[in-house]
Parts: C-alpha cells; structure tokens; sequence
C-alpha cells in the first residue's frame, strides 16, 4: 500500500532542483512517474459557452496530480450526470511539471543505527505537482447562461481537495 505524505509537506513553492543529465550516471532523478491526469479536455470541446465558471489561485501553492485528477472527476461526472455529454466543456488548466521528492525514514527498534537522516539527502520520487501562481486559473467550465449556478456549486466541491486558498470567477 503506498502511503502519501501529507499536501502540507508540498505546499511551498520552490524551485526545482532534479539535476537531469544527458549522462544517466549523473542524473540524480532515474524515472519520472507518469501523470494521474487521464484527460484534460471533457465534454464538448468544439462548441463556444456563453459563460465560463473558473477556479483562480488566491495565493501560491502546489497541486499534486492526485488531486487534480480526484478534482476532475469530482465535476466531470456531476456535470456530465445533469448537462450530458455535449451540454458543457471543462477543463484544466494547469499541468503537472514538479517531481516531488521523499527521504523515507525507518522507524522502529534500531532505525536510528542504519540510516544517516535528511543531511544532504535527496531522496527517490514520489510523484508530481502543478505550481500555481496567484491568480493562476486551475479549471474551467464553460457552460450555457442558465447553468452557471450549477457549475459554480459543483466547481466549490473541489476547495476542499486543494491544497491552497481559491475563489470561483465567472466570466
């Protein structure tokens, strides 16, 4: 069973530092994990909405792929279920560039003997995150005029799957 950190631990935006090399000796990072993100673009993708409902970062964060895909599917499926399949278009926004790292630590009866800690440490990858800037737009669901109340409560469900501070905007 794999086990997450908690998005606290990822919260703060740094810069990167994967150290890729066209040398595979010298790259500290040997594979990156594929993305969770199975779509990007949902519903009707050709078709122009009166109005746009968004999700815009009020402050700067991290957004790991597993939440950004929990969030998808959170909305997709509820706006799907009343709208159907062609009756709106959303998408996100942002794209999960960060490789986030972890030193696992042993725990239990001797672990402090075998390991030398976080000095200097690296550690293996674990997965990946979005770095959102404030006032960065995060998801978008263009949907007709008598829906937007509807889109917008939906698109309130995911705050509590992000890690950071948001606001809805309509457009």
């Amino acid at each position: 069973m794999a086990i997450l950190r908690k998005a606290n631990a990822y919260r703060k935006v740094v810069r990167a530092y994967t150290r890729r090399s066209k040398y595979k000796r010298k790259g500290f990072i040997k594979s990156i994990p594929a993305s969770k993100i199975v779509r990007f673009h949902m519903g009707e993708t050709t078709k122009k909405f009166s109005k746009k409902v968004k999700i815009v970062a009020t402050e700067k964060f991290q957004i790991r792929h597993n939440a950004l895909e929990s969030c998808r599917v959170l909305v997709n499926r509820q706006l799907q279920a009343k709208l159907g399949p062609k009756g709106y278009h959303f998408y996100i926004n942002v794209y999960p560039h960060h490789i986030l790292r972890n030193n696992k630590m042993l725990s239990g009866a001797g672990a402090d003997r075998m390991q030398t800690g976080m000095k200097q440490s690296f550690g293996k990858v674990e997965g990946m995150a979005a770095q959102v800037k404030k006032g960065t737009t995060i998801f978008t669901a263009e949907v007709p005029e008598e829906m937007v109340e509807f889109a917008k409560e939906k698109l309130a469900k995911t705050k509590t799957r992000i890690p950071g501070r948001t606001t809805i905007e309509i457009v």
